[in-house]
């Protein structure tokens, strides 16, 4: 559906300390870099990228914009809060269930250091051990 996202930075190098952690814990990775920019995912994939404004002018988040990528596990929703928290993000709503959207719909939201907000979230209901 879509081709990549592009998020703002006023610090690449600041970014690099947050988003690697903290998307490693999605399975994304050690990013590749782009002159001024990050980036996670692959060629041929979708792509997060990381920027220094292409203008010069400082970077500014969205407001009512958010990049909410897919969690593998409610576990690993947990991981991604936690690993903002830890490498200089901020909460934006602790990982748990939001029912309005649907029965299964397990998220957390985080602002990185320059204010983008994130979210992790599963989809599916947590499979019992036999």
């Amino acid at each position: 559906m879509y081709s990549h996202v592009t998020l703002g930075t006023r610090d690449l190098e600041r970014a690099r300390r947050f988003y690697a952690p903290v998307l490693a814990t999605l399975g994304l990775g050690q990013p590749f870099t782009l002159a001024g920019a990050l980036v996670f995912g692959d060629a041929q994939g979708m792509k997060l990228f990381i920027v220094e404004p292409f203008d010069g002018r400082p970077a500014t988040q969205g407001n009512g914009t958010h990049v909410a990528l897919t969690a593998p596990s409610r576990a690993a929703v947990h991981a991604f809060h936690l690993a903002a928290m830890r490498h200089g993000g901020s909460d934006a709503g602790i990982p748990g269930l939001r029912p309005h959207y649907h029965a299964h719909y397990y998220a957390a939201y985080v602002r990185d250091p320059d204010g983008n907000k994130l979210q992790a979230v599963c989809h599916h209901e947590v499979i019992a051990a036999a």
